[in-house]
């Protein structure tokens, strides 16, 4: 089986040796995005995590668009985050933004938070997730 590289240009292009997303069968693994403007190339609201998750969700939301899925297909997200303090906030967000993307009912994503350092000193988030199509 082979694999398909994902991309779309309303989340920011890789900057390195990497695909925005990836689908082999009806898997679809799309890269940690991270707080940046995919129209500007910048990131964005430098010490707001809030604004942060949000930028961040709408570009994994934009590639798994783009590979033929939806939130609702998200079997598993991993959030990066920087401060331990960052956590309520970011988990505000996150929350609001499963509420108005995952149908009611039906079952939530899983979801593993670690804090660690990122590659960028202004990226206090970053996520990534892994998706199954039917």
């Amino acid at each position: 089986m082979s694999a398909t590289a994902v991309s779309t240009p309303d989340a920011p292009a890789p900057a390195h040796f990497f695909s925005q997303g990836v689908r082999r069968g009806n898997l679809l693994q799309v890269s940690g995005q991270g707080p940046m403007d995919p129209y500007t190339n910048q990131y964005i609201a430098a010490g707001d995590v809030k604004e942060q998750t949000r930028r961040t969700l709408e570009n994994v939301k934009a590639i798994l668009e783009a590979g033929g899925a939806g939130v609702g297909d998200v079997l598993m997200f991993r959030v990066y985050l920087t401060k331990r303090e960052d956590f309520a906030p970011m988990n505000e967000v996150y929350g609001e933004f499963i509420a108005a993307n995952v149908a009611d009912g039906a079952a939530l994503p899983c979801r593993t938070t670690i804090f660690a350092d990122l590659p960028h000193e202004v990226m206090l988030v970053e996520i990534d997730a892994l998706a199954v199509l039917d």
